[in-house]
């Protein structure tokens, strides 16, 4: 499919460049396949959904993977994106060109990595001096890697320690937030438990892939980067059963719907699943494992746009999206949500 049938005009003040308190406040557009849209707060979710649905987290942890540091004179920035092992990263890097094979960048606090080798995409190879878990040096060398589209506006400080990670977050890895779930406080999880819905959690470590623009004209020339996941055996048969119970499986966050589809057959079964995924979910895909979505608003010409017009039909996200601009909804990272149920 042509890249720029997913194009929008965005208003500049529609980007949200911090979280509303509390979190669950954040407005949700309810856009139900069978149904004209709906304005609501995230805290109306216990009402929204139905007794019986298994709402599914990311549970990934964001590490402070954002890294400025120096190969001689030159500046080097680097944004670290899919673990390789225990001591070297996939990377991005900012100007690259002034890196060769077998230089050392030193970052601050003492912290040096090795420019190992480079790939066809650009990006490098970085492996970390000493002994010391590549983790604890990004605690003392690292910021939040916020979005470029917050990031060029505001420097990063210590408030998005905080809000850009979410309540599930526990299994480290991420150098993006599945920020579908920033939403959810201590407070809606129990409302929602009361109501009878249910949730599980599973891991994929985001990777800096996902701020990528689509650089292509049309879908199919677009190569997604791939990024690490596991659901367990016992997550899956509790999705299993629930859904042959008549309960709906709702993905918090696109993050949780490419694993989930990941992992699923064409019989509809969720499957065990450890491993990297690049799944690019566009229009006229058949959703296997999900019956609905919880999600932040995208960027225009995104791949997470052409996912959620995957799941809902372009036609209704373009309507979705304009209503959301006209009704001043936040978007991207730190913005409002929106609630999508398709017509079944």
């Amino acid at each position: 499919m042509r890249v720029d049938l997913f194009d929008f005009e965005l208003p500049p003040e529609r980007i949200a460049l911090r979280p509303v308190r509390p979190r669950d406040s954040a407005r949700l557009l309810l856009v139900d396949g069978a149904n004209a849209l709906g304005d609501h707060h995230v805290r109306d979710l216990p009402q929204l959904l139905r007794r019986g649905d298994v709402l599914v987290f990311n549970d990934t942890r964001v590490i402070p993977a954002q890294l400025e540091g120096a190969r001689g004179e030159a500046r080097i920035g680097a944004t670290l994106h899919k673990r390789i092992d225990l001591r070297r990263w996939q990377a991005f890097v900012r100007n690259g060109k002034r890196l060769r094979e077998g230089d050392t960048i030193t970052f601050p606090a003492g912290v040096s990595a090795l420019a190992e080798a480079r790939h066809a995409d650009g990006s490098w190879t970085l492996a970390f001096a000493g002994e010391e878990p590549v983790e604890v040096l990004l605690e003392r060398a690292g910021t939040m890697p916020l979005p470029p589209y917050i990031a060029g506006k505001r420097p990063t400080d210590e408030a998005d320690r905080s809000d850009y990670q979410t309540m599930f977050a526990r299994e480290e890895g991420a150098v993006a937030a599945p920020t579908a779930a920033l939403h959810f406080t201590p407070k809606l999880m129990s409302a929602l438990q009361s109501a009878g819905i249910a949730h599980e959690t599973l891991t994929l470590h985001v990777g800096a892939g996902t701020f990528l623009p689509v650089k292509a004209d049309d879908t199919a020339e677009h190569v997604m980067h791939a990024e690490w996941g596991r659901i367990d055996l016992a997550t899956a048969a509790r999705l299993n059963k629930a859904r042959a119970g008549g309960g709906r499986i709702i993905a918090v966050g696109t993050t949780s719907l490419r694993l989930l589809e990941s992992a699923s057959g064409e019989d509809g079964l969720v499957h065990p699943f450890e491993g990297d995924t690049a799944i690019f979910i566009t229009p006229g895909y058949r959703f296997r494992a999900i019956d609905g979505l919880l999600t932040n608003f995208h960027l225009p010409r995104s791949t997470l746009f052409m996912l959620v017009s995957a799941l809902m039909g372009l036609e209704k996200m373009q309507e979705a999206y304009q209503h959301a601009i006209k009704e001043e909804y936040r978007f991207y990272s730190y913005g409002d949500a929106s609630l999508l149920l398709p017509e079944r």
